[in-house]
């Protein structure tokens, strides 16, 4: 298997790293495949990236035939490497820094690199979901609603058929701005604790016609972004007669991820929920039959 971190040229003259989890191509199975790809982009309410909901995510997905790309978008105060293993809930007191559109570069970026490299690593350029879980959900989300818009990608030297996701698979996501919101999250990306301004970055105002298909998924009982996140985007989607795919599971916390002592500590038992732990499988389905 192919496994290594790749750099990104993205907008600013920023590199984000994006880490490559893609199997050899054997002879014996289909030395001509090309397989549909997953850019995952995890959650951190827009002030660092969550390891659970990277790397463990990238696995259980290789395992349903997807070639996998998590992406470390700019977010927050500091680059990743340098929250790693501290106590992430100290960062979001800190300026934000890297604010809208600098992560939505990012992850136009990272879709326009897996596509342009799709013949050397056997991926299908015209089956490129984009992933995200939370704050990432939001990134992901947005992309998914803002791709058409050529004037955001101008800077990066890309038009919209190359920064377009095929599809998308959105996991407890941050949606809407309002009574709503995930604040922090709204926070780190606007650079303001203005609520006001924070309803320009709403995805409701940026779903039409054009919206790829999209898996969503969420609980009933998560504290930090309310269910109505999903609820009031799956019906916009329905509105727009976009293809989607809805799961609300009745108990549950936020940050479940793979819902599993995978992305769980053992002794954390809320990060355990055997009834939600069937979403990749769901999910994985939905983007093979699309």
């Amino acid at each position: 298997m192919l496994n290594e971190r790749v750099l990104v040229p993205s907008s600013r003259g920023a590199q984000v790293c994006m880490d490559v989890y893609v199997p050899r191509v054997s002879r014996e199975i289909d030395p001509g495949i090309k397989r549909p790809a997953i850019v995952i982009c995890p959650g951190g309410g827009y002030a660092f990236c969550s390891e659970r909901e990277a790397e463990p995510v990238a696995l259980r997905f290789l395992t349903e035939g997807f070639n996998v790309f998590v992406l470390w978008y700019r977010v927050g105060a500091q680059p990743e490497d340098e929250i790693r293993g501290q106590d992430a809930s100290a960062w979001y007191d800190k300026a934000p820094e890297n604010i809208f559109p600098l992560p939505q570069h990012d992850a136009a970026a990272a879709v326009a690199y897996v596509r342009s490299h799709a013949a050397q690593w056997h991926t299908d350029p015209d089956r490129i979901a984009i992933m995200g879980f939370s704050a990432g959900g939001h990134l992901a989300a947005s992309l998914s609603g803002l791709w058409q818009h050529a004037e955001l990608w101008k800077e990066l030297g890309l038009a919209p058929e190359d920064v377009r996701p095929n599809a998308a698979v959105l996991c407890y996501p941050v949606i809407c701005a309002d009574e709503d919101a995930h604040r922090g999250s709204f926070v780190h990306l606007s650079g303001t604790q203005d609520v006001a301004a924070h309803q320009r970055y709403s995805v409701l105002n940026w779903v039409s016609g054009d919206y790829p298909p999209t898996f969503l998924w969420h609980t009933f009982t998560d504290e930090a972004v309310p269910v109505r996140n999903s609820l009031r985007m799956a019906l916009a989607l329905a509105d727009a007669g976009v293809l989607t795919e809805v799961h609300i599971y009745p108990k549950g916390r936020h940050g479940l991820s793979l819902c599993n002592d995978q992305t769980g500590a053992a002794w954390d038992e809320t990060l355990h929920r055997e009834e939600c732990a069937e979403w990749p499988r769901l999910a994985a389905r939905f983007l093979k039959n699309l």
